[in-house]
């Protein structure tokens, strides 16, 4: 079940392993996957603001979603 849309900004992200995490506007964070990014791109720079939803992760933990840069 996906959460709520979400702002944030992305925290780090490692081209290498496709791992990132994004903090929420309110510093929540949240690790993502690259196949989270909406546009395909699979890579995003650390600081880019998006949006978000949430979800279950595989490992029981809650991650990051349909990243989608803004602006």
């Amino acid at each position: 079940m996906l959460g709520r849309p979400r702002v944030g900004t992305v925290q780090a992200f490692d081209d290498q392993r496709g791992l990132g995490t994004v903090v929420d506007d309110d510093g929540r964070s949240f690790d993502f996957h690259c196949t989270a990014i909406v546009d395909g791109s699979r890579t995003i720079e650390v600081g880019t603001r998006v949006s978000f939803v949430t979800a279950p992760g595989h490992l029981g933990r809650v991650e990051g979603r349909r990243l989608s840069p803004l602006g």
